[in-house]
């Protein structure tokens, strides 16, 4: 795959501390312009490219929704592993802090080799990075990634494809399922190369009693028209 991705230190001039807000008040945050239109378009071209990958997923002959998506196999194409490398760092801390404030023990290592040799003690050997790929009428039903024992509790997703010129509808949804309330949906606006990090799961919330779990859940819209392309970023493998 030829393509640059952004390097270390404009990964780590992000706003994270605008980040983290952004995630401790509504589960998840816009990185915006993370990836150029030239970026996209070469994972996009990707897509077809089969020596990359290790399975492809029809998501209507699991009831998933309809469209597909590809996981890529070990060693994954540089860009991919640099951006998953890179971005981990930044966000294991805010994922110690929430897993303190839910009375949860599991804390994370600073470096993303050492969470994945963690994964891999426990038989979880098998890369999660994918792209996704979504046609007129398809769309993502409302999921989590867990994959297995070890689960690192953010993800982030990059949209490759232009709404309003390369397809319409499509938008990325959440839902907030808090104790004894009403779901709340939310719609992440996306375009061409911006992220989204998100909560995999659950995440705390402040109450007036002390701080409490909520679930979530994220999936994708019905495409209108036209084909959406997407990159996901998940930092724990998959049994």
């Amino acid at each position: 795959m030829n393509m640059q991705t952004p390097g270390a230190a404009r990964i780590d001039a992000l706003d994270w501390a605008g980040i983290a807000q952004d995630l401790d008040a509504r589960g998840n945050a816009v990185v915006p312009a993370l990836l150029s239109a030239a970026q996209c378009r070469a994972l996009v071209a990707a897509y077809d490219d089969d020596t990359l990958y290790r399975s492809r997923v029809v998501m209507a002959r699991h009831g998933f929704g309809r469209g597909e998506y590809r996981y890529f196999r070990y060693p994954l194409p540089d860009p991919v592993q640099a951006l998953r490398t890179a971005v981990y760092p930044h966000l294991a801390g805010i994922a110690d802090g929430w897993n303190a404030a839910m009375g949860i023990d599991i804390r994370y290592p600073q470096r993303h080799a050492d969470f994945l040799a963690r994964c891999h003690r426990a038989g979880q050997l098998r890369p999660t990075p994918l792209l996704l790929r979504y046609g007129a009428g398809d769309y993502n039903c409302l999921h989590q990634d867990l994959y297995g024992e070890h689960v690192f509790p953010l993800q982030m997703a990059v949209l490759l494809s232009q709404p309003g010129s390369d397809f319409s509808g499509g938008e990325f949804v959440m839902t907030e399922q808090r104790p004894r309330m009403q779901s709340r949906p939310e719609v992440v606006p996306l375009r061409q190369g911006d992220a989204v990090v998100f909560a995999v799961r659950h995440r705390p919330v402040q109450g007036t009693r002390g701080v409490y779990r909520v679930n979530l859940r994220h999936g994708v819209s019905c495409l209108r028209s036209g084909h959406r392309h997407a990159l996901g970023v998940i930092f724990h493998d998959a049994v």
